[in-house]
């Protein structure tokens, strides 16, 4: 019987130099073993108070964030791919998307379908989700299902297989996700025209999902080509959070992932988007009752200063009964049946999204025109210190309550590994968040709330639609296999 290690999260590495039980560990797991397969301690990271995130790199590339967390016998693992719709190019738009859904189906040596039905006959559920900057797969699952879950996530990185059966029927599923969720769908379709006028250069302005001809046009080859070039361990990032034994853990990702030969990732070549000196205005006519209005302020990217600053400012303004736009449009003038807002959270530059549903015969220009003495106000003079408190509040309250599970913590770590290259980051950024001032609004506001630099998109009713007011809101949305 092999002897599992006593490990405890709360103690750091650096503080025992003769008695490192991490070092320990990874000297009795690498001997024997190829270079390839080797692993290395690459840091230990508070992940909050009490918790760390141990950071490892197999001798492949693959970094493997672990983070010992025995509250409850259940475990997340999620791998990390570092590609999203932003690393595809014209023409091909989409391909990013449509693997996230040829990854669920047949490895050598395990038949189309059987990944999920092993999977949720040892208890797991699994799922996964592609944005513009990254790719995930995520499972949830009982500790003793931890072996298993692994070999099969390490074959479908290295060996899946893809015939033109699959591909096809990959395409034809991913094109009708499209019909419904785009062409078909108010929300979504006004999202998307939203980013394709706000971003001329930038790869932010094609969709995750694809368009439509693209999804049409591609081939088996292009599939081998996208999988062989991203789907490599030196593009990925292996999370693990739960009770698992730490040694046990490693092991088992050297025996399964530790075969895996590193890729040549190519040098990602996304243009910066120029600046934008002017109001892009668009309308069009949608199946909907009433008038809405999609606007797309200039947004920065996660990792800038001004984010979180805009992020509480965008609390504010949107989030709640109480917040600004909801008290004025909704509740005192009545002219407005939905408001909300979102920044970005993405890894370049991005847009500050503000949508806009009205109530009745209310047009588009009722709404701007309301709205502007608003985003005046916090242009002009700085907010409260009780709502700017207030907005701290709310906001630390739902990063908190979004770590309350494994999944939860694995996601963030996931998340700002892969976009920031911290798995921590999340903690920097509350406590970004509590360094804010109302000067802080006060600058963002007068950055970002720029009216030439904003593109509008007005939504007219084209008077086939007596009631429905759309489906789900999909802005910030990213594509979930189902």
């Amino acid at each position: 019987m092999q002897e599992t290690l006593a490990y405890s999260p709360g103690v750091a590495v650096n503080a025992l130099p003769r008695t490192d039980p991490i070092a320990e560990v990874l000297a009795a797991l690498n001997r024997d073993r190829p270079p390839i397969a080797r692993l290395s301690h690459d840091a230990s990271i508070p992940f909050g108070p009490a918790m760390r995130v141990e950071r490892f790199v197999l001798g492949n590339g693959l970094k493997v964030l672990v983070l010992v967390d025995p509250s409850a016998p259940v475990v997340c693992l999620q791998t990390w791919f570092g590609v999203g719709s932003r690393h595809e190019r014209v023409g091909k738009t989409g391909i990013a998307h449509l693997f996230e859904h040829l990854m669920f189906g047949e490895t050598e040596g395990v038949p189309h379908g059987a990944f999920d039905r092993m999977l949720e006959e040892a208890g797991a559920e699994t799922n996964a989700a592609t944005f513009l900057d990254w790719t995930y797969y995520h499972t949830n699952l009982p500790k003793d299902a931890l072996e298993l879950t692994l070999r099969l996530e390490a074959q479908r990185m290295a060996r899946l297989v893809l015939r033109d059966p699959q591909v096809s029927s990959e395409k034809e599923v991913v094109a009708n996700e499209r019909r419904q969720r785009v062409d078909d769908d108010i929300d979504g379709s006004v999202s998307e025209l939203l980013y394709k006028e706000a971003f001329r250069k930038h790869a932010y302005g094609w969709p995750t999902i694809g368009w439509m001809e693209d999804i049409k046009g591609f081939t088996t080859e292009d599939c081998v080509e996208f999988y062989r070039t991203y789907y490599a361990p030196n593009n990925a990032a292996l999370v693990l959070v739960g009770d698992v034994a730490l040694d046990q853990a490693l092991r088992a990702v050297q025996d399964h992932y530790g075969v895996q030969e590193p890729a040549k990732i190519p040098v990602e070549d996304v243009s910066p988007e120029p600046p934008q000196t002017e109001e892009r205005r668009l309308e069009v006519s949608k199946p909907t009752a009433t008038h809405k209005v999609a606007i797309g302020y200039r947004s920065p990217a996660l990792g800038d200063f001004d984010h979180a600053p805009l992020s509480l400012l965008n609390e504010i303004l949107f989030s709640g009964r109480s917040s600004r736009v909801h008290r004025a449009l909704v509740q005192e003038q009545e002219i407005a049946s939905e408001v909300r807002g979102w920044v970005g959270s993405f890894r370049d530059p991005a847009l500050y999204d503000i949508y806009l549903s009205a109530r009745g015969d209310h047009t588009g220009e009722d709404l701007l025109a309301a709205l502007e003495p608003i985003l005046e106000a916090v242009r002009r003079t700085p907010v409260t210190e009780a709502e700017l408190d207030r907005a701290k509040a709310r906001t630390e309250l739902s990063v908190l309550q979004g770590l309350e599970t494994v999944a939860g913590k694995a996601e963030q770590i996931g998340f700002y590994e892969t976009v920031l290259g911290d798995p921590a980051a999340l903690f920097e950024r509350l406590s970004a968040y509590r360094r804010v001032t109302v000067g802080d609004l006060l600058r963002v506001a007068r950055r970002y709330l720029v009216s030439s630099a904003r593109t509008v998109i007005h939504v007219i009713p084209d008077g086939s639609s007596d009631d429905d007011d759309d489906a789900a809101e999909t802005d910030g949305d990213s594509e979930e296999a189902s």
